[in-house]
Parts: structure tokens; sequence; C-alpha cells
């Protein structure tokens, strides 16, 4: 008879678990239809990558290599390996996953052991002391389970698995920012440095030129005020190049800070470059699908839709009862009987939780849930646009600024045989002296001009590959559902 009974008080609760199985309250998860993501438009071709100076093959993801620079490679590993905030992101991807971990937990059974030994005097079932002390004892052993009729433990698990793939894309976001940062930094170093000698052969070319007007005045060929206007324009050549040394400095400090290292530590080898490195072949760009599938920020943001869609679903479990199984096992009596048959004790059945009448709360709940996930969603859509818009205006920039560049050199070109030409003819007495310096000064400042947009073009081709969101890794990482 005993049998029997302990059959039927595990055959209704092992019932109870086949149900757990057949329902989840709340929506499950897909990616809305009327999201950015799914519009037609946003996988297609980008608008201005139409430029010969752009392929439409896939990103590479180590596209820093494509500058063919070891130094460069040797900093961005050194940054991928001690980056301070990517140690802060690894470690939130940690914490992420040991609550993901937490929360896969509530699936196992809960035990627990319990013992007591006391001394004492106990009342008898009437009421009347018992007439003796004794030690007395317990013992006991325990196994609770949550049944998860209604969804509520799945839907905690499906939360903290969307959080934990957002701080997986959220660390994928910091890694190519880093590598855009430390690629920029350092090639600020070499634009800088290219300025500095740009500035410094316009310094010694305005010497000359003074030297020169020195000597004519001496001569009886030049005035004062000659010597007094090329000195003016060689102490302004001069004060162009503080300002570089300055932000080269700057540079080197925040590629030392990059890579991990203090300010000044940066190994000297790693920053001596005074030309612009140039890529090796065109930038590939892919296409919008391609964007889409690789940017991590925007994989960031659907997860944290994801979590915020089966955040409703746990609230809204609260409107149903929570159950649990339990099983208890043990004994206690007198110290002097243990170990007796009579002192063995059991007990299993569920134990039923619900909070009724009062649903407000819950349904309050419910309801910041879902303005959560509407919210979510605006993000997951403003994250999609800004990134088609950033594209599309670092294409533009990028492929502007070498129409400019190419103007500028041409402007340089034109006035270096201008200033050739003015010499000459001062040289004969065939100009003025201002003419001269006037060629002197255009020149001077073309130059200056172009190692600027060549500056400008290097920020430019990184700013268009952290849009294109290269520089990270996608083996492993599932895409986005269209």
């Amino acid at each position: 008879m005993t049998v029997f009974r302990l059959l039927r008080a595990l055959i209704i609760p092992a019932g109870l678990l086949t149900l757990s199985a057949c329902t989840a309250v709340g929506p499950d998860y897909v990616l809305p239809e009327e999201s950015v993501f799914r519009q037609e438009g946003a996988a297609s071709e980008f608008v201005s990558a139409s430029e010969p100076v752009y392929v439409t093959d896939d990103l590479p993801q180590d596209w820093w290599r494509l500058y063919d620079q070891e130094a460069l490679n040797e900093l961005v590993g050194m940054a991928l390996e001690a980056n301070t905030d990517l140690r802060v992101a690894s470690a939130n991807l940690l914490r992420a996953q040991a609550i993901q971990a937490e929360a896969r937990s509530l699936t196992a059974p809960i035990s627990g052991v319990g013992a007591d030994v006391t001394f004492g005097r106990d009342a008898t079932p009437h009421g009347t002391p018992r007439q003796t002390d004794s030690w007395t004892y317990g013992a006991g052993f325990s196994v609770s389970y949550q049944i998860d009729m209604f969804g509520r433990i799945a839907r905690v698990i499906e939360a903290a698995t969307a959080d934990m793939e957002a701080m997986q894309a959220a660390l994928d976001l910091m890694r190519i920012t880093v590598v855009a940062d430390t690629t920029r930094a350092w090639l600020d170093i070499c634009s800088t440095g290219h300025q500095i000698d740009v500035a410094t052969r316009s310094v010694s070319l305005q010497e000359s030129v003074v030297t020169t007007t020195v000597r004519l005045y001496r001569g009886g060929r030049a005035t004062q005020l000659d010597v007094s206007r090329a000195r003016a324009q060689l102490e302004q050549l001069k004060a162009a190049v503080p300002p570089l040394i300055a932000q080269q400095r700057t540079a080197i400090h925040q590629l030392a800070v990059l890579t991990g290292n203090l300010p000044t530590a940066l190994p000297e080898r790693s920053i001596q470059c005074h030309s612009i490195p140039q890529l090796s072949r065109p930038i590939p760009v892919g296409d919008g699908a391609g964007l889409l599938s690789r940017r991590p920020d925007i994989r960031q943001a659907e997860r944290a839709l994801a979590g915020a869609t089966a955040r409703i679903g746990v609230a809204t479990a609260d409107l149903y009862p929570s159950i649990s199984l339990g099983l208890n096992i043990g004994q206690s009596g007198t110290l002097a009987n243990f170990g007796s048959a009579n002192a063995f004790q059991w007990g299993i059945g569920p134990l039923i939780s619900w909070v009724l009448p009062v649903t407000g709360p819950a349904r309050a709940r419910i309801a910041q849930a879902e303005a959560a996930a509407q919210a979510a969603l605006a993000d997951f859509d403003g994250v999609v646009l800004n990134a088609l818009r950033e594209t599309e205006s670092a294409l533009v920039l990028y492929a502007r600024e070498l129409d400019r560049n190419m103007a500028l050199r041409e402007a340089r070109d034109q006035s270096a045989l201008a200033s050739s030409q003015a010499h000459r003819l001062y040289s004969f007495g065939r100009s003025d002296f201002l003419t001269t310096l006037d060629a002197d000064r255009t020149l001077a400042e073309f130059e200056s001009r172009l190692a600027e947009s060549e500056a400008q073009l290097a920020r430019y081709q990184v700013s268009l590959f952290l849009a294109l969101g290269g520089g990270w890794g996608a083996a492993g990482t599932a895409e986005i559902p269209r």
C-alpha cells in the first residue's frame, strides 16, 4: 500500500513536469516586419560606392594590413591584447555569462541537508510537560524543483542569453573602435611627421630667401622693406612648426595609452614615421547586406530588442501560479531512539503560490516591459539608420577629399613653377621683390594645404573602415535573421 501511494504521489508531479514544457507566456521573439533592418533598400549597394577608388569586395577582417606596415600591425596587436577599454568590455561579458549561468541554474533542482541536536524538555501532545529532560535530534534531506508550467524560467533564460550576446557584440564594437583609434593615432603621427618635414623645408627655403635678400640689400639691389618682409614671412613659417610638434606628441601619448602603455613608454621604433602610408589596393566596401550583418552595434541593438521582448514574458508569468515540487526525507526524535524506524519521515508534493486578486502591479510590469520593447525597437531602427548614414557619409567624404587632394597637388605644382619663375625674373631685375615674396608665400601655403589634405585622407580612410564595421571577426556569430 505504501508503494502504491508513493507511485501515485510521483505520477501527478511527473504530469506537471510534462505540462511545464508545453507553453511560455508572452510573445515569441521575431524581428518585427516593420523594422528598418527588413526594408529592402537597407541591404542594397551603397549609393556613394560607385567611385573608382572603391570595389564591392568583402571588407577584410584585418583591414589595417592593407597599409602593409609592420609597425602598425604590431601596434594593433598590442592594443588588442592590453587596451583597458577592451579589458572592461571583456569583464562585462564575463559578468553577463555568469548571469546567464545563474538563470540556467533555475531549471535544476535545489537540494538541502540539515541536522540539529538539542537538550531540553518537550511538551506532550496534550500540552502536559514531560517529566524528564532528554537529548533530541533532527536530520533531513530535501529537494525542490520549480515547475516552469508557464515559461517564466524559460523567458528569464532567454533574456539573460540575449543580454550575454549583446555584451559579446559590445566587446566586438569595442574591438573595432580600439583598432580604428590605434590606426588613426599612428596615421596622425605619420601625417604630422610629414607636415613637420614640409613646414621645415619651407622654413629652410625661406631662410635662403632672407639670406639672398640681405645680400641684395647690401649690394644696393633691395630695400630694407624687402628684408623686413622676407624675415616676417620666415617667422610666420616657423610659427607653423610648434603646433605640429605638439599634435604629434599628443598622438604619441594617445597611441601609448591605447596599447596599454604609459604615455611616455611607447617604443621609439614604433613611432618613427614621416610619410603617410598608402593603401595597397582600392578600398573594399561590400554592400548594405554585408554591413548590416557585420556591424557589432547593430547586433548589440538587435540582441537588446530580443532581451526586452523576453522580459514581457517574464512579467506576464507573474499573472499565473508559481508551482514547486518538493521532496523531504529525514528522521527526528530522542537520541535514545536514534535509527528507529518510527523516527523516519518523508513527504512529497507540490507547493502552489498565486497572488490573487491583486494583479495591478503585475499588469503594470507588463506595460513597462512592453514599453521597453518598443523603445528597444526604436533604438534598433536608429542604430541601423545611423550605420547606413555613417557609411554613406564616409564614402562621400573620402571620395571628395581625394578630388580636393588632386586639385591641391596641381595647385602646388603650379605654385612651385611660379615661384621658380619669379626668382629667375627677380635675379635678372625684371620683377620686383614683392612678386617673388608673394610667389614663395603661395607655394608654402599650398605645400601646407596639400600635407593637411593628405593627413585628412588618412583620417577619412579610418573613419570609413570604422563605419564599415571591420576589425573584430565574425566567426561563430549568428547572423540577424532577415
